[in-house]
């Protein structure tokens, strides 16, 4: 712990040096958690395409372009959760100072889950048919 502390006056000493004060995390932490957030519900929302025939149905309402393909609903609703959680953590966290490492993680296993959900291999296989 005294490590971090003689680290963290290093810095607010270097900061107060340039005329800068320091800023809290929370913001950068909102950032990338909604990142994860939003790769994952693109995975989720293509597994649950395959999986449920009202979701597949739902998601096409949202396929406002010809020629756009089946994606178009999946990556609307997903850019629409994204931002909404990207607001709505901006808010709750802009004045905290979270532990960006637990965070930065969280978010890659959010990230690599909403990947995974995204091969064609693993969504057919919930494929219902």
């Amino acid at each position: 712990m005294g490590a971090v502390a003689h680290h963290d006056d290093e810095v607010a000493a270097e900061l107060a040096g340039m005329g800068l004060r320091e800023k809290p995390d929370g913001p950068a932490g909102a950032a990338m958690l909604a990142a994860g957030v939003g790769v994952f519900v693109l995975g989720l929302l293509t597994t649950l395409s395959e999986v449920s025939v009202s979701v597949h149905d739902w998601l096409e309402k949202w396929e406002w372009g010809q020629g756009v393909g089946p994606l178009a609903g999946k990556t609307t609703v997903t850019v629409i959760v994204w931002a909404a959680t990207w607001l709505v953590l901006h808010l709750v966290m802009r004045r905290t100072n979270p532990n960006l490492r637990t965070i930065f993680w969280l978010a890659v296993v959010l990230a690599l889950l909403g990947v995974v959900g995204t091969f064609p291999t693993f969504f057919q296989a919930f494929a219902s048919e």
